[in-house]
């Protein structure tokens, strides 16, 4: 087996980078009690500014200032370490959030569908670089090793147990999870590298320290296994996003609804369904939430097109008060199928499949906008076809070319000057059940001008030709 740890070290500014639309400006994370707040992490810019983590705020707002202040929130983070758990089960049926910051994937079962590891670690950057997240991963033969090496490397690739040996003989006591009291006592002791404690006799080690010490580095060395829980995805996706000020514009809603968009997306890629139901309220300071819901004909789970439909509904809509934080729910799961394609795909690269063009014209048009065309048994024209909700499927199948696509809502008198009949005429008597009764021939014409039509003489009070509809 094969492991893979991806380390997140700045997870928790990460968690609150990723959510503002303005990630340059320099921003700080506090933690501590409120008489004495503490900061935790800074990012660049405020570093730029001689702002350090440790620091005291009040030493910070001497040194410098015009830098924002967001507080630690514990649960912010856990909501965004089971959205990367969710993400990583597409790549692993063995995903375990065992250590905080941290996700372990057993990856040796992996590596025939997602390619050499190279490859796979390229594909699972990238990824993590899209959601805003900054990493380490390593490659190790067990997954205790592999989340200790990752304390000291970035880009490490192990694929045996020996060489896994070797690489944590060379890591330092201190960053290989020993607790702390073990550490310190073996830095009294001179020892500085692992491979220097792993050579005192085992039987000293056993005396002199509890037995967790040794079950660690029988657990580092493979020698015993983890005991880990595995991440299972749940039935239902649910994310919130607190906004840094009332935004009473759509403009400005767009940032945040994009990025929980994005995060959806890569919760249906990890449970491989898509969703064809969801939710997004807007929560106001004061009053009840404004609920946009947003229904696709079937399941999807492209982040693009999902953040186009959430727009188009959103933007026509009137928001009643200024909006304090962004919520999306999605119950309604179905599994994704994708869709069909030809190895080389005759479409002009900007076109849009019809799925996608339906939906985004629903999105903007409205629902009732948006219809689809049914054949019925009757041979009348103006009764042969009804228009239906998109996706009704009719009992009958017709042969195309047999009828006009573009029927006129009136038939219209045609002056027969210039015309051209093609062929004989096809009679259709029908309708007396009902008090729609017609007698007609129908032909077909084509004009001067080379347009080919469909049009009928009446047969009932003989007269003009009379235009049914055109031939594409």
């Amino acid at each position: 087996m094969l492991w893979a740890c991806i380390l997140f070290p700045q997870l928790a500014l990460d968690t609150v980078l990723r959510e503002r639309d303005d990630p340059e400006a320099p921003l700080v994370l506090l933690g501590g009690p409120p008489q004495r707040r503490v900061l935790r992490a800074v990012n660049p810019a405020a570093s730029a500014l001689g702002l350090r983590a440790g620091q005291a705020l009040t030493a910070a707002r001497a040194l410098a200032d015009g830098f924002a202040c967001v507080d630690v929130e514990p649960a912010r983070i856990e909501q965004l370490q089971q959205l990367l758990a969710a993400w990583a089960y597409r790549f692993s049926a063995q995903v375990s959030l065992h250590y905080p910051r941290a996700l372990l994937l057993e990856v040796g079962s992996s590596l025939q569908l997602f390619g050499p590891w190279p490859s796979f670690e390229a594909r699972l950057r990238e990824e993590l670089a899209a959601l805003g997240l900054r990493q380490r991963i390593v490659l190790a033969s067990n997954p205790v090793a592999a989340r200790m090496l990752a304390n000291g490397h970035d880009g490490l690739a192990l694929n045996c147990p020996q060489a896994t040996r070797d690489a944590l003989l060379d890591m330092p006591v201190e960053r290989v999870g020993l607790p702390s009291e073990a550490a310190e006592a073996f830095a009294r002791m001179g020892l500085r590298r692992l491979g220097q404690v792993l050579a005192l006799p085992r039987d000293a080690l056993a005396r002199r320290f509890s037995a967790q010490v040794q079950l660690h580095l029988d657990q580092l060395l493979g020698l015993r296994s983890l005991g880990l829980d595995f991440y299972q995805p749940p039935d239902r996706f649910e994310a919130r996003l607190e906004l840094n000020f009332d935004v009473e514009s759509h403009q400005a809603l767009l940032f945040p609804l994009r990025r929980l968009i994005h995060d959806l997306a890569a919760f249906l890629a990890g449970r491989d369904c898509g969703v064809q139901r969801f939710e997004l309220h807007l929560e106001h300071a004061e009053g009840a939430d404004t609920v946009l819901k947003v229904g696709l004909l079937a399941g999807e789970r492209d982040a693009s097109l999902l953040f186009e439909l959430a727009r188009g509904r959103l933007e026509p809509l009137r928001i009643p008060a200024p909006v304090r934080n962004l919520r999306l729910l999605a119950a309604d799961l179905p599994p994704f199928v994708p869709q069909h394609q030809a190895l080389f795909d005759p479409r002009a690269q900007q076109a849009q499949p019809w799925d996608q063009l339906r939906e985004r014209l629903r999105a903007r048009l409205g629902d009732d906008a948006v219809k689809g065309l049914r054949a019925e048994a009757d041979h009348r024209p103006e009764c042969a076809w009804q228009g239906v909700e998109q996706g009704g499927q009719g009992h009958l199948v017709m042969a195309p070319g047999r009828r006009p696509g573009w029927l006129l809502p009136v038939p219209q008198v045609l002056a027969e000057t210039g015309l051209q009949l093609l062929g004989q005429a096809e009679r259709i008597e029908s309708g007396w059940w009902d008090g729609g009764d017609v007698r007609r021939d129908y032909y077909r014409i084509e004009t001067r001008d080379g347009l080919r039509g469909w049009a009928f003489r009446d047969l009932a009070a003989p007269g003009p030709l009379w235009l049914q509809g055109w031939f594409a």
